[in-house]
């Protein structure tokens, strides 16, 4: 039987399409190189991971985006939309739903430094005339909803619903290296009645199975890839092993624990974790990051990052996340990153979100570059194993 499986495995790889993304040096790295990373933070003191307004503050007008942390951001795709086609770098992000680009009708700064989508260029470009408003925590994106035509590999979506900012949020997208986000959430983070794109290429017949993948290299700029409609076996080693989706919003599971050396340090009696590739690090709640910090010996610095001494790389434990019985292991060359100034941070951060998710983790491209991971929308579960 198991032999069925590795053959169905290949049959689907056969079938897949896949996108190749490039990685790339986050904002965070190009504001720390200029010595502008105190002032930014200082400035959008929300701009780290699982920005959230309280319920009781939210404008219904608005589309909130709780998770978005693209200050760490590495890893982009490129896409296309209209007929015929402008090319886009996009955030292919799994914790939002939802598709925008700046349009040339954007009269903010950062829309200056990106590529800009042209309506009066695309024969196949239809205006809907709906507002579209979403919060980040640095601001508030707004302009207006569209339909097109949009590219990605050689997969083509016809009107795809996507969001044409007018306005970006203060400086926040100027320092980015992306041009917009394709989101491959589950459809109830998307804007009311709209269809994300993956949505779409199912729908639409243009994948063979309801699933897509990710492989993040963890030191080639090239090498990445999304692979939509199937998975590659050649990707990763051993048995992928499934998890349930506890929520289907976000790409959310359940962890039974955090540990150190067979001694649990966060995550005591289970908690819930978040699969998302719009985040760099790790995140989890004030106390258990703090934990973490003193247990490897990382500072506070005076801009609010962690640092702590290169040398102890080698000698730092595993931090160890046990998923349906299964353990992940994060090793310290994971947990911890170089700069280029000989000094090394911390890659754990504490989630700034909703205080109801007491015990929320954001396990992004630090745990993601470890385990290949499938996202199956047909069964409603994760598929996790080791990255080759």
């Amino acid at each position: 039987m198991k032999w069925l499986g590795v053959l169905w495995l290949v049959a689907l790889s056969e079938c897949l399409v896949k996108i190749p993304l490039k990685k790339i040096k986050s904002m965070r790295e190009n504001l720390r190189e200029d010595n502008m990373l105190k002032d930014y933070l200082e400035k959008y003191p929300g701009s780290g991971a699982r920005v959230l307004p309280e319920q009781r503050w939210r404008n219904p007008a608005v589309t909130y985006e709780p998770m978005r942390n693209y200050l760490d951001l590495v890893y982009i795709g490129i896409i296309s939309i209209g007929t015929p086609p402008q090319e886009f770098k996009v955030v292919l992000d799994t914790g939002s739903a939802y598709l925008w680009v700046p349009s040339i009708y954007c009269s903010s700064p950062a829309c200056a430094h990106h590529k800009v989508f042209n309506p009066l260029r695309s024969s196949t470009f239809l205006v809907s005339g709906r507002p579209v408003n979403v919060a980040y925590g640095s601001g508030e994106m707004s302009g207006f909803l569209a339909y097109d035509t949009v590219k990605i590999g050689n997969l083509t979506v016809v009107a795809q619903a996507f969001g044409l900012s007018l306005e970006e949020p203060g400086t926040f997208m100027e320092y980015a290296v992306f041009d917009g986000i394709l989101g491959l959430g589950y459809p109830d983070l998307s804007l009311q009645g709209i269809l994300p794109v993956f949505d779409n290429l199912w729908m639409q017949g243009l994948i063979p199975q309801n699933l897509f993948a990710f492989y993040l290299s963890s030191k080639d700029e090239k090498g990445s890839m999304l692979m939509l409609g199937g998975v590659d076996p050649s990707y990763y080693s051993g048995d992928l092993h499934w998890v349930p989706v506890s929520k289907p919003s976000y790409w959310q599971l359940a962890l039974d624990s955090i540990s150190v050396n067979g001694e649990v340090i966060a995550c005591e009696g289970g908690c819930q974790g978040i699969m998302d590739t719009g985040t760099s690090l790790l995140t989890g709640p004030r106390n258990s990051i703090l934990n973490i910090h003193n247990l490897i010996g990382a500072k506070a610095s005076s801009d609010g990052e962690y640092v702590l001494r290169c040398d102890t790389i080698n000698t730092l434990p595993d931090i160890v996340f046990t998923i349906d019985v299964v353990t992940y292991p994060v090793p310290a060359s994971a947990y911890i990153w170089k700069g280029h100034s000989h000094n090394c941070y911390s890659n754990f951060e504490e989630g700034k979100g909703d205080p109801s998710d007491s015990e929320m983790w954001v396990l992004g491209d630090v745990f993601l570059r470890l385990y290949f991971t499938v996202f199956d929308r047909a069964s409603n579960r994760i598929g996790l194993a080791p990255a080759v």
